[in-house]
């Protein structure tokens, strides 16, 4: 009787278990969803939950687990895999990254389409790479972003002759994920393809600094905000859990936006995000941006000089990004610590719906400190 018992009380305890996870999974965003959906299909190996990691003399090629696309996920929402990786863990020689390409493959009919790439995210850890070359005064300057491809540039090379030194055995963080605005009728899996080139040649040495776009909000009047009456140049945020910031004075900004239908010009001064302490050159700028998104541009407000002007290219009959061109320069150009830096970003939502948007910039200079610091090794060793 005793365990006839304790047999319905498990019963009951599983049902409101079941049911009570039931009725979270249903109440969570679209993203979230795809979050808990990715974990527990690769927990219980349903779909491919493996990275496979490939090696040779002139690059490092990535696969990623299966990705399932079972609903329409806009930027930000998609499944995602995230791991750590090394390129080669028993070599500790120094080599140079040079290149960076991501590509989306449908697992049922092999086709490629980029159409399922929303951002595919490099990161060094800090700690290691500025720790071993003793530059530990950039620890927590900049957030440790390699280089971020995304739809719309889903490759880029350094300029001949440039490079990002790390060491075989150093340690790096990758994360991509899915993007899917347009299949509706469709249940298939997909995997993303990364390939890194790197050289052991000698290179000049590039720091990587990430800018975007920040905009204020009021938190007092997110669920009664209407985007038609809000101020110039302001947002309401796509959710205030993630990509919220907070100015000197106080005020709230938010880097994942909404933008109504048909065009906005949004600017955000970035002088304090470069943080430039002495003149630098300007190699290399790999953008970041959402669909909708028309014209994206880094302007020297001091000289009044245009650095980079982005004229990006929309499909016709998806929504989605064509080309999202990028900046490269052998000879470069300065940015000084004494000027006024903005981004100006000219989005153009034709769709009938409000959209989201992001806007950032991987900005790549010419690093005279660690041109010093990787001269010194090499004669060394």
């Amino acid at each position: 009787m005793a365990l006839k018992t304790w047999y319905k009380t498990a019963i009951i305890i599983l049902i409101v278990i079941g049911t009570g996870g039931i009725i979270y999974y249903f109440n969570l965003s679209n993203r979230h969803k795809a979050i808990v959906k990715t974990q527990l299909l690769h927990f219980f190996n349903v779909i491919d939950s493996d990275w496979d990691q490939t090696l040779s003399d002139k690059s490092l090629t990535l696969e990623s687990p299966a990705l399932l696309i079972d609903n329409i996920y806009k930027s930000m929402e998609g499944p995602k895999a995230l791991e750590y990786f090394y390129f080669d863990k028993s070599n500790p020689q120094l080599f140079w990254m040079t290149n960076f390409k991501v590509s989306a493959k449908n697992l049922a009919n092999k086709t490629i389409s980029n159409d399922f790439i929303c951002h595919m995210n490099i990161n060094y850890i800090e700690q290691e790479h500025h720790g071993r070359w003793h530059l530990l005064d950039r620890i927590n300057m900049q957030f440790p972003r390699l280089i971020s491809l995304s739809h719309g540039v889903e490759s880029i090379s350094f300029p001949d002759g440039f490079g990002f030194p790390f060491f075989g055995d150093e340690q790096f963080f990758i994360t991509t994920e899915t993007l899917n605005h347009n299949v509706k009728d469709s249940i298939f899996q997909v995997k993303h393809d990364i390939s890194i080139g790197y050289t052991a040649k000698k290179l000049k040495p590039l720091m990587p600094r990430t800018i975007f776009m920040q905009l204020p909000f009021d938190i007092n009047k997110l669920d009664d905000a209407d985007i038609n009456d809000i101020e110039p140049n302001s947002c309401i945020p796509v959710e205030t859990k993630n990509l919220t910031y907070f100015n000197k004075k106080g005020q709230i900004l938010s880097g994942h936006w909404k933008i109504n239908k048909g065009k906005q010009v949004f600017t955000c001064n970035v002088t304090k995000q470069l943080s430039l302490k002495d003149t630098l050159r300007l190699h290399q700028i790999t953008p970041h941006l959402h669909p909708f998104a028309e014209q994206f541009t880094l302007k020297d407000l001091t000289t009044n000089e245009i650095l980079y002007n982005c004229i990006v290219t929309n499909h016709r009959n998806r929504v989605g990004l064509s080309d999202t061109p990028v900046f490269s320069s052998k000879e470069g150009v300065l940015m000084f610590p004494d000027h006024i830096y903005e981004l100006i970003l000219t989005t153009n939502n034709t769709s009938d719906e409000i959209q989201d948007m992001m806007a950032s910039m991987f900005l790549f200079f010419y690093d005279k400190e660690m041109a010093v610091k990787t001269k010194n090794y090499l004669n060394v060793n």
